[in-house]
């Protein structure tokens, strides 16, 4: 399975995405934190540990955690216990994570929206990302598409184009939550196509579906999970995908680099992190276990059958993504113009 080009560029092997690309610097840190890693092993964990989800249950998001949470405890015998703490987009699940004791035994599951976004998006953020957490390790990404109900005259995306530019603002873009990633795409998706769609915001995506198959909206633009199941049933068609590769699970779909407009690329990435001050021998402890649980196969089929891609890979590479990921997407929060308080 090919692996997304914005992990590519921080080393994910391209055969193997779990294989940990270290180099003699790291294989010496690593050896001499042998003994203590060891020790740490011996006594952690010794009590629950609670994996945050900062959205409410029965989400992609969630669906992802609890995946990897029941493995982790399979693989371990740990005790891990899924704690969804939704709300502001998910500053609260964060916060508290990053509030939490530096101890190994309070993780968060982060991604773009709430990592790499937000920090720009809102005026005050209670956790800055760089500096409150520490990554452990990516889990898997998911890329954004643009649908349509199945009786739409528009065929592709050139179609949307075509007909943009002879009418401006007057073909509907219907996602979810202003300053999501399936937002700042469409905008990215419209600069690059020099045209310019009127904005429908919804507070979820159940509304947004209802009104896309009911053709009150014209495009609706969401992860692959969350269309998925209207594609399958016949309901909705996808013109474009926004990752740099095909879907698997959307094959027939042409990316929108594949569409004219090369470079682009708009993806969700998930992955764990700790309280900044985590212990580093747990930190690779956990690492690991992340590891060995994303290369079971129900585990990685579970993911992909999502719509999502597996990533993994070593704590240093999700935290060079996200050094680069949070000056990336102020840019882009910039040039929309979307701002939260």
């Amino acid at each position: 399975m090919p692996v997304p080009s914005f992990a590519r560029a921080f080393n994910f092997s391209l055969g193997n995405p779990f294989s940990l690309h270290l180099g003699a610097a790291l294989l010496g840190v690593a050896a001499l934190a042998a003994p203590a890693t060891v020790g740490a092993q011996a006594a952690y964990p010794n009590k629950p540990i609670r994996l945050i989800v900062p959205f409410p249950p029965g989400g992609g998001t969630d669906m992802i955690v609890r995946t990897v949470a029941q493995k982790l405890a399979d693989q371990n015998q740990w005790s891990v216990v899924v704690d969804n703490r939704p709300g502001a987009g998910g500053n609260l699940g964060v916060d508290a994570a990053s509030k939490s004791p530096a101890d190994g035994y309070t993780l968060v599951m982060g991604q773009t929206s709430n990592l790499a976004i937000n920090p720009s998006l809102y005026a005050k953020l209670p956790y800055d990302p760089l500096k409150d957490l520490a990554p452990v390790a990516l889990v898997s990404s998911s890329p954004i598409v643009m649908a349509v109900r199945t009786a739409s005259p528009y065929k592709t995306f050139a179609d949307v184009v075509a007909a943009a530019k002879g009418k401006p603002d007057h073909i509907t873009l219907g996602y979810s939550g202003n300053g999501t990633v399936a937002h700042l795409a469409g905008e990215l998706a419209q600069n690059a196509a020099g045209i310019k769609l009127r904005h429908i915001p919804y507070k979820g995506a159940s509304q947004a579906m209802t009104d896309l198959v009911g053709g009150q909206i014209d495009l609706y633009m969401s992860s692959v999970p969350t269309l998925l199941g209207q594609v399958r049933n016949g309901k909705l068609r996808v013109l474009a995908i926004t990752s740099a590769q095909r879907s698997s699970q959307l094959p027939d779909t042409p990316t929108l680099a594949e569409s004219g407009y090369k470079g682009f690329e708009a993806v969700t990435w998930f992955g764990i992190l700790a309280p900044t001050g985590t212990p580093a021998p747990i930190v690779a402890q956990l690492n690991k276990a992340i590891n060995e649980a994303l290369k079971h196969p129900e585990v990685a089929e579970k993911l992909r059958s999502e719509g999502g891609d597996v990533l993994g890979g070593t704590a240093e590479q999700f935290s060079a993504l996200l050094k680069a990921e949070v000056p990336r997407w102020a840019k882009i929060v910039k040039d929309s113009g979307a701002s939260l308080d």
